[in-house]
């Protein structure tokens, strides 16, 4: 899982990007909102976002995503507890609200709430047809046989089922594989793809042709 993190404060930003490490979330760290503004064009899970910036708001930010149709989960932290405040944020857009200062096991627990909303999940184990995926065990098992998979093939089809059903281009595939690295190559996330249709089914993963790939819902081959 990869999140955009927006906290102006040097030592908690710090802290939070070792802390979401240690559970297996990487993260990008700004603390400007003009900064924030160019790196939301990225693909990410989720977005932590500070209210107080040094050049903004971030209710601003909040609403500007909003209205220009960024619908990537958003969980606001800030240090204000007034109802005011929670109620224009929820109002606006955010999916969650946590105040400072806060456990980061609360915090990692909401951000796998949202995402899991995000994609029509109601726990950490994923249902999509015949394909059950249970995240903190990195499981896939096809109609209740466990899948012997690759590291990469269970994270492409995480992927595809945090989508929702929804189709993922090519390109954002390659950037979520290795958000902190150069995109995996299309020929690579070709050949895993096939290999995977073998062992989940042909019909289980879709080819938009020219635009990306959707997880089907149906029975699988």
């Amino acid at each position: 899982m990869h999140v955009l993190l927006v906290e102006d404060d040097l030592d908690l930003g710090a802290a939070m990007q070792r802390a979401l490490a240690h559970s297996a979330i990487s993260s990008e760290w700004v603390r400007r909102a003009s900064e924030a503004r160019q790196f939301v064009e990225r693909d990410y899970d989720c977005i932590l976002l500070d209210l107080n910036l040094p050049d903004g708001h971030g209710m601003q930010l909040l609403r500007a995503w909003r209205g220009a149709g960024v619908l990537t989960p958003l969980i606001i932290i800030t240090a204000s507890d007034t109802l005011d405040d929670r109620l224009a944020g929820l109002h606006d857009g955010a999916d969650d609200f946590l105040v400072k200062p806060f456990a980061v096991s609360e915090l990692v627990a909401r951000i796998h709430a949202v995402t899991r909303r995000m994609a029509q999940q109601a726990t950490s184990v994923w249902r999509v047809g015949d394909l059950t995926l249970d995240l903190p065990r990195r499981e896939c098992a096809l109609r209740g046989q466990v899948l012997t998979l690759s590291p990469r093939e269970f994270d492409i089809l995480a992927v595809l089922a945090r989508a929702g059903g929804t189709v993922v281009p090519k390109h954002r595939l390659a950037e979520s594989l290795a958000p902190l690295g150069e995109p995996v190559d299309f020929n690579a996330i070709e050949v895993h793809i096939s290999n995977l249709r073998k062992k989940v089914g042909a019909s289980t993963i879709r080819t938009l042709r020219g635009v990306g790939y959707q997880l089907a819902e149906g029975r699988a081959e």
